[in-house]
């Protein structure tokens, strides 16, 4: 299948090269002169412009930083470039109202388009291994699918368009939120003269078990492998995480729905950002601690 693939971040680069690794013959593009030369070399062809990578293309993937640029992607170079018989799917996590107005108009233009943000980091792009929560109609899903899958390990359907997106933001704000209670109780364990190890013998087969704390444990030299193993570098940015909190924060006002929990884990990370750190894994904030 003709693939454009639109965004060859640390994301999209390994994204798109699973997809060429498949067989697709991948049409890719990005502002970035190293991320055309890396796509080049995992298989992708490279292109000037996304209008150029669109072009008799039947699938178009984007992979992109913020819901500005994905509208102005679409409105700009993808609807009206790409075959109206393609199919589109936007991997970036942005905010849902943005999402729901771009399939919007993709669909008024006689396009099937899901948005389908990820879940599993840079290493799971890079392995093929991503989580897909995907929004749009049954018929735009089912054709989304088989790309998808030479992507990651799992692709489910959440339901109408942006739902996706409402997927994500919600999956997010409940890891920052088990992140930071995972640190504190490492954190206040420690302070009561229990040692980490012992700590996570016990809590990691009772009711405190949690991801947070049994696969990606914050503390160095427990648990299996993890960024704070690395002084807490790679894994998911804080500065990131930080960013799937502004969109969760801003969807719940949206909504009316209440998150006192997600707000005080949206402004402690705020804080940690704020304090040069947006680099370093999220669970670096048990330095905070």
């Amino acid at each position: 299948m003709k693939i454009a693939f639109i965004g060859l971040g640390n994301m999209g680069g390994g994204m798109a090269a699973n997809l060429a690794k498949a067989g697709h013959d991948v049409r890719a593009f990005d502002l970035s002169r190293p991320a055309l030369d890396a796509a080049q070399d995992a298989g992708c062809t490279t292109f000037g412009s996304a209008k150029e990578a669109c072009a008799g293309a039947e699938a178009v993937v984007s992979m992109l930083p913020n819901g500005a640029i994905v509208k102005g992607l679409y409105e700009n170079e993808v609807i009206g470039h790409a075959p109206t018989g393609a199919v589109l799917l936007d991997c970036s996590t942005i905010d849902v109202a943005t999402a729901r107005e771009v399939i919007g108009a993709a669909e008024a233009a006689g396009y099937d388009m899901v948005d389908a943000p990820v879940s599993g980091g840079i290493a799971a792009a890079n392995a093929g291994t991503l989580t897909f929560m995907v929004g749009g109609t049954e018929t735009a899903f089912n054709r989304a699918k088989p790309i998808l899958e030479a992507m990651g390990k799992a692709v489910i359907h959440a339901g109408d368009a942006g739902n996706g997106q409402a997927a994500k933001i919600c999956n997010n704000m409940l890891l920052a939120i088990h992140m930071i209670g995972t640190c504190e109780a490492f954190a206040m364990a420690q302070k009561l003269g229990l040692d980490p190890q012992t700590f996570y013998d016990i809590s990691s087969v009772s009711s405190g078990q949690n991801w947070s704390m049994t696969s990606y444990c914050p503390v160095p030299g427990v648990g299996p492998q993890s960024p704070s193993d690395n002084d807490y570098q790679g894994g998911f940015a804080t500065a990131l995480m930080l960013k799937d909190l502004r969109l969760a924060m801003e969807a719940a006002d949206n909504a009316d729905a209440a998150v006192p929990m997600g707000a005080r884990a949206a402004s402690l990370y705020e804080d940690f950002a704020g304090a040069g750190n947006g680099g370093l894994d999220f669970s670096a904030i048990i330095k905070m601690l």
